[in-house]
């Protein structure tokens, strides 16, 4: 019988491409993992991996069994989340969460209190990962739900064999002094009344600097940035100390102090938060726990 911990290193290898990103993926080492694809090897009867400069390949016998592992795995997932199941639908033991920082912040860690007392039993263990990451660390099996956002408007892709779920749309709000002129305005801001002030805002690549290009796509005046930074502390910091502008998620905006104001858009920059996991494990009263409670904090 094929050693399950060998099938999935293989996965891994066949996803990260060397033995050594596998053993940090898995918390082996590489020499474990070695040791590991070897008997996988004997178990088959034939090589699963070629060397291939530096990196490794997966040979056709490689490859063969990797596509057939999905379908080992999500029935050995199905087994255990039948069995919790049947455990009269209790949510208990760990739930291993991924997700980005500031849903993390904005919406797990005030679901966490929530969380604690409706499900005592039940321990979430965080952390942060990027979207792309999130997404394949469910896939591979290192995590058993993640919290992603839409790039620009585009979905992350996903394997078929991943649920996605929305549980929050987050919008920005442009944050100024309370002493700015437009912080008096009873109305949403228009775009092309931004323009002709400075601003600090993220850097390029960030979902937030794409957020900031979009305000004035349809403007050809020459903003002034005089700000790049990629924590919003500090942008609040500057936008008090400098008078600038700074355009901010409304999960990843820190506790405003006593002299800033956040004013509302007329038509807001939004991203799309979704919940990801397995759809193996869609039976897992754990998720499902996890899933409830976070869709009652974003209401």
């Amino acid at each position: 019988m094929i050693d399950v911990s060998a099938l999935h290193a293989l996965r891994a290898v066949a996803a990260l491409g060397t033995l050594a990103r596998a053993a940090d993926e898995l918390g082996y080492t590489s020499s474990a993992i070695s040791q590991q694809m070897k008997r996988l090897e004997r178990q088959i009867g034939t090589s699963v991996l070629a060397q291939a400069g530096r990196g490794v390949v997966l040979t056709p016998a490689g490859r063969a069994v990797v596509e057939s592992a999905g379908e080992v795995f999500d029935a050995l997932e199905r087994c255990v989340e039948s069995a919790r199941s049947a455990d009269e639908g209790v949510a208990r033991g760990v739930v291993r969460l991924v997700g980005f920082s500031t849903a993390v912040r904005g919406l797990l860690a005030p679901a966490l209190i929530e969380l604690n007392r409706r499900y005592p039993d039940l321990t979430v263990h965080i952390s942060e990962e990027d979207p792309d990451r999130a997404l394949h660390s469910v896939y591979s099996g290192t995590a058993d739900l993640a919290l992603v956002h839409d790039a620009d408007g585009v979905s992350v892709p996903a394997p078929p064999s991943v649920v996605r779920q929305p549980i929050h749309t987050d919008f920005g709000d442009v944050i100024m002094k309370r002493t700015h002129p437009l912080a008096r305005r009873e109305t949403a801001l228009a775009h092309a009344e931004l323009a002709q002030y400075p601003w600090v805002t993220s850097p390029a690549g960030t979902v937030c600097h794409q957020w900031f290009r979009r305000l004035f796509a349809e403007t050809s005046a020459e903003v002034d940035v005089r700000h790049l930074v990629d924590d919003f502390s500090t942008q609040l910091a500057l936008v008090e100390a400098d008078d600038v502008l700074a355009l901010v998620p409304r999960l990843a905006r820190p506790l405003l102090g006593a002299g800033l104001v956040a004013v509302p858009l007329e038509r807001a920059p939004a991203r799309e938060v979704q919940a990801a996991w397995r759809r193996s494990a869609d039976a897992s009263p754990a998720i499902h726990a996890v899933l409830d409670v976070l869709d009652s904090a974003s209401r």
